[in-house]
């Protein structure tokens, strides 16, 4: 008979405080000194103690750095010994050419947090299938002292409460369901798909996604990519984030993102959230990925409540 596969059950870092040490790296696309100023100075302005990354400001191509340089900073914050969190720089494109060339030894050894969404959705993949949580939020270029984002960014890497409680939406399923939370960028999902990274299908999954700037049919032919590797089957409910700024052809694919999900989602009946406010819209709430969460959607509410 086939080794049944182990369940993965990632671990939860310690939560920040004032006086401890963070890391800022780049593995996607290059960012300006200009341009991540001021959310340094935000990181700075919470207590803590910020530490960049070697090759942080370096330029090749579009990317902060070359792989090879992405990597070496990658691998020293994953193996240091005082940092509790990494920010990442931003988004774009480039986790994926990296992420092989990292090692996962001393992951659990020095547990801290990884805090980034979009292109990070890879990185954030591959700490779970390494046994770890980490959040998808905003990144160094974003945090603003006057955002809700960044404040409650702030909130969920110390620690407070993160629940959620959101309006209901005309096209939820519901239900009640637990899960680890995963997930992210649809269309990083869909470029993971049958790699390690892919969504897991022996444990009990919580799947959020969100995207921006895609063609409809983009969006029809991902959801139908993931519904047939049967990545979709097994799970315990799906959170829909915000699809922001899609496009169309002239002649018109016929139908939204959210009603595209909807109809990929249709052959299963496992509770479905939509309008979760995460992801490359003007509201983005953090998110605990690895975290065991229960969501209970219900015809006048729907409460997404952390369990780890």
């Amino acid at each position: 008979m086939p080794k049944a596969l182990k369940t993965i059950v990632p671990l939860i870092p310690a939560y920040l405080k004032k006086g401890d040490s963070v890391l800022v790296i780049g593995t996607a696309r290059h960012k300006s000194l200009k341009e991540i100023t001021s959310g340094i100075r935000v990181l700075e302005s919470w207590g803590l103690v910020v530490i960049p990354g070697q090759h942080l400001l370096n330029q090749w191509h579009q990317f902060c750095g070359t792989d090879a340089q992405r990597t070496q900073d990658l691998q020293w914050a994953i193996d240091h010994p005082k940092a509790k969190a990494v920010f990442l720089l931003g988004g774009g494109y480039g986790t994926l050419r990296i992420i092989d060339g990292v090692s996962s030894k001393k992951l659990r050894l020095f547990p801290k947090w990884f805090i980034g969404f979009s292109d990070v959705t890879v990185l954030h993949a591959w700490l779970f299938h390494s046994g770890i949580a980490s959040i998808h939020g905003p990144m160094v270029f974003q945090l603003n002292s006057k955002s809700a984002n960044t404040t409650h960014l702030r909130k969920v890497v110390f620690g407070k409460k993160a629940d959620l409680k959101l309006p209901p939406h005309p096209l939820n399923r519901n239900g009640i369901s637990e899960g680890f939370l995963y997930g992210g960028n649809l269309s990083i999902l869909y470029a993971l798909s049958g790699s390690r990274e892919s969504v897991p299908l022996h444990q009990p999954i919580i799947l959020f996604i969100e995207d921006l700037d895609e063609y409809l049919y983009h969006i029809d032919r991902m959801m139908l990519q993931l519904k047939r590797s049967r990545q979709l089957h097994q799970l315990k409910g799906v959170l829909i984030g915000t699809f922001t700024d899609m496009k169309d052809n002239a002649l018109p694919f016929g139908a939204n993102a959210y009603s595209i999900i909807h109809a990929a989602l249709k052959d299963f009946n496992y509770p479905v959230c939509f309008g979760i406010p995460s992801g490359h819209g003007k509201i983005h709430a953090s998110l605990k990925l690895g975290a065991m969460v229960r969501i209970n959607v219900q015809p006048k509410r729907v409460q997404i409540q952390y369990l780890t």
